[in-house]
């Protein structure tokens, strides 16, 4: 559930309901209303999506004010017609559209199909005098007969008094698809000036009492390879009997109790594991809040990447494979890849991005004394994106006795579920340390950045279900999420099909692939894997995209505080402490998921060390 808070006015008064991180702010751009604004509105966190509201504007006017504010969200409050909100859609493609309907006693819900199609979500509003902030609520009782499957936003007069109501309204048919809570003149200690306190109190109450509800949500992979709506596989049918065989074996497979010990054995004598829980105290005390470290930078190979290989390999074995393909970005994936295969003594070939070659020439030098074959990618923009496409072609061409070890959480089913059981190592540890630690399993929240994702779901796996940890995935923004220079795919993809699952990518209007771009080799994937689409689209995972300037700094920041040369990927996640405020008493976990070793000529460049 998404919260709202509309009718924001003065400066200092955005930035502080800012500060508790509401999904959305509203912004009232009709003259004729006490809240209208007429001052810039300033600088917000990219996790909290700006809302410019409309009265019978004409479509100029909104486009405009759109690009002037760089609004996320147009809210149509007046007579707009399904025109009206098509010519929008069109002119801004990227732009969410709230259509607005007014209830009293009645409502004919007939009225909302025409706009099923140029809409993203609708909104309803107690019916009045003013176009908004009556003050009322309705009967939410006649959202018992809406037929539409279009999330909507719950408004009209809704306050901290309406908290226990709501709680009940969320566990009726009627709020099944209630995507959002809409707030404004309840909070108010004058037109446009919110309680901060007021608000800070109904956000915690409404929200900790509604994770009951979602918690009976899975958001874990169903039988049919899917994660909500995202996932499957989808596949050319030479590959069918390669994944076919692997989707009928590898849960037989992991529960074998050799299996088991020989993966246990490994990850303890081989890769390092446990990997310890840092208390990074001069972090900590810099942020006010507690921040623990997850060192997967201290795994044999340096990255977490080795969890996956060492399940795999040892999988491809009991499948009688003897030839193995992989793909790489960062290159952590084809040096753990390179390294279980020589441990056991398999043909290793390896895809990499030329750009990526160049860029992580360490890296290439050590799959290379490991005895693998790196093979450059020189079609498309030469990053993983191209790497993985290679790596498929050759799977096709050597289906028998080859074994394609995808690196992340992306891929046909059942890639995407065998690699997060994988990696959930990683959090099965997280859950006894912070015990020792902290007297508690469960962290208030778990932060890992996101590519294709495995790190991510390592980190978040034990936690999934567990709707009071909040999860935070960091994507890289690139040079910004709106320079055409990003690879955040939570701000700019849509649903799409990428490498054999549906999930969100980026993508051009008629659905040509847009190259992703990041400073940060591991993290420039056009898509993320079906785990992390079903965690966006569905609110459980909160999603912050972070420029590779903010990840730079917050790495050097790591480096002089703690003494730890972070992976710029990590840096990403490091960086989230600049833009989001934590509680002095929460306790946060980091998945520091690899070490700057690889990284140090992208640090000297970009620093002029």
């Amino acid at each position: 559930m998404k919260l709202k808070v509309c009718g924001m006015k003065y400066a200092d008064n955005i930035e502080a309901i800012a500060s508790l991180q509401p999904d959305y702010l509203g912004f009232i751009f009709y003259d004729k209303s006490a809240r209208f604004i007429d001052t810039e509105i300033p600088n917000l966190s990219k996790a909290i999506k700006k809302v410019g509201v409309f009265v019978n504007a004409s479509e100029d006017t909104v486009i405009k004010t759109v690009l002037k504010n760089n609004l996320q969200a147009v809210q149509l409050h007046g007579a707009e017609s399904v025109a009206y909100c098509e010519t929008l859609k069109t002119q801004l493609p990227d732009i969410e559209i709230i259509k607005v309907f007014s209830i009293k006693d009645e409502f004919n819900f007939n009225v909302l199909t025409p706009f099923e199609s140029v809409c993203d979500y609708f909104l309803f509003d107690t019916k009045g005098k003013l176009p908004g902030g009556n003050g009322y609520t309705f009967n939410w009782n006649i959202l018992e007969q809406y037929a539409s499957t279009k999330p909507y936003f719950l408004s009209g007069g809704i306050g901290s008094a309406e908290t226990e109501n709501l709680i009940h309204f969320f566990e009726s048919e009627a709020s099944k698809y209630c995507f959002a809570i809409d707030v404004n003149s309840k909070f108010e200690i004058q037109p446009g000036l919110k309680d901060v306190k007021q608000v800070k109190q109904f956000k915690e109450q409404l929200f900790s009492k509604h994770a009951k509800k979602q918690h009976t949500m899975s958001y874990n992979v169903n039988e049919n390879g899917y994660y909500g709506e995202f996932g499957g596989a989808y596949i050319p049918e030479m590959l069918y009997p390669n994944v076919e065989e692997l989707r009928q074996n590898y849960l037989k497979i992991m529960a074998e109790p050799s299996f088991k010990e020989e993966f246990d054995q490994l990850l303890k004598d081989y890769v390092g594991r446990p990997s310890p829980l840092y208390f990074a105290k001069r972090l900590s005390e810099k942020y006010n809040t507690k921040i623990y470290l997850k060192r997967e930078d201290l795994n044999h190979t340096g990255a977490h990447k080795i969890n996956n290989t060492i399940g795999q390999i040892l999988m491809a074995k009991r499948l009688g494979k003897k030839r193995i393909i992989a793909e790489t970005g960062a290159g952590q994936h084809g040096v753990a890849t390179a390294t279980v295969c020589a441990l056991m003594g398999l043909e290793c070939i390896v895809y990499m991005g030329e750009i990526d070659i160049a860029r992580q020439a360490p890296n290439v030098a050590r799959m290379k004394m490991l005895g693998a074959t790196v093979v450059p990618a020189l079609s498309g923009s030469r990053t993983l994106k191209d790497a993985t496409n290679e790596a498929i072609r050759d799977w096709i061409n050597n289906p028998v006795d080859t074994h394609y070890i995808i690196g992340s959480v992306v891929g046909p089913h059942p890639y995407p579920d065998m690699v997060a059981r994988f990696q959930s190592v990683v959090s099965q540890e997280i859950e006894w340390q912070l015990q020792e630690k902290e007297g508690r399993t469960k962290p208030d929240h778990v932060i890992a950045c996101v590519g294709g994702g495995s790190n991510a779901a390592g980190a978040f796996y034990q936690y999934l279900d567990e709707t009071d940890v909040n999860l935070i995935a960091v994507e890289a923004a690139g040079l910004g999420v709106d320079s055409g220079e990003s690879a955040a795919t939570s701000a700019l993809g849509k649903e799409g099909i990428i490498h054999g699952s549906k999930t969100l990518l980026m993508q051009t209007d008629d659905g040509q692939i847009t190259e992703p771009y990041s400073i940060s080799a591991g993290l420039d994937y056009p898509g993320v894997g079906p785990m992390h689409a079903h965690l966006f689209a569905s609110g459980r995972g909160e999603f912050i995209s972070i420029t590779d300037d903010e990840a730079m700094k917050a790495g050097m920041e790591l480096c002089k505080l703690e003494g730890i040369i972070p992976a710029i990927e990590s840096s990403h996640a490091l960086a989230v402490f600049k833009t989001r405020t934590f509680k002095p008493e929460d306790v946060v976990v980091l998945s520091l998921s690899g070490r700057g070793d690889k990284d140090l000529q992208n640090y000297i460049d970009y620093f002029k060390i």
